[in-house]
């Protein structure tokens, strides 16, 4: 049986977890609420202050879906109540992030700013050389971290670049010049 499907999902004090049909979970809690369609294949209970996962049978694709679903519904508990934040770092000469509004403008030595809106329901902060993106959305949250990151990746040289800040970028030796 699957490890991680098995294990119950505890739900903390403040936040409800409604299942419609078709396996439509709606997780509401202090930071806002998240809505997911699962896998109607599952079987979503909830009792009492736990949620438990079971799959029908032992095929190869329950056995996949039993722990996906599982874990998507953890994420929806935690992100209502904790939140997620991902923190990007901008390295390089001349290299700035700056925030106005809801635009997030990265000077990333092109010859023009990129300019980036926030998502609807993610919030980014810029301290330093550093970029917060933070929501209750684990995936919209790691999406739009990931399309920073994309305008400008780290180079293996001098490591320049948009990166994770607990990314460690491989350095690679330069070249050498004739003897």
């Amino acid at each position: 049986m699957s490890r991680i499907g098995r294990m119950p999902i505890a739900v903390p004090a403040g936040v409800t977890v409604d299942i419609a049909e078709n396996n439509h979970v709606t997780v509401k809690g202090p930071k806002g609420t998240l809505e997911r369609t699962l896998p109607t294949e599952m079987e979503i209970k909830l009792e009492g202050s736990e949620v438990t996962v079971t799959r029908p049978n032992d095929l190869k694709k329950m056995k996949s879906l039993h722990g996906l679903t599982r874990t998507l519904i953890n994420n929806m508990v935690i992100g209502v109540t904790e939140g997620y934040t991902k923190e990007l770092e901008v390295n390089g000469v001349g290299y700035r992030a700056s925030k106005s509004g809801k635009d997030l403008t990265l000077n990333l030595g092109f010859s023009h700013p990129v300019v980036m809106t926030d998502p609807e329901g993610l919030e980014s902060k810029v301290e330093g050389n550093k970029i917060i993106i933070s929501g209750i959305d684990k995936e919209k949250v790691g999406q739009f971290a990931a399309e920073i990151r994309d305008k400008r990746r780290p180079e293996p040289y001098k490591g320049k670049g948009i990166k994770y800040v607990d990314e460690v970028i491989r350095r690679k030796v330069g070249k050498t010049g004739k003897k």
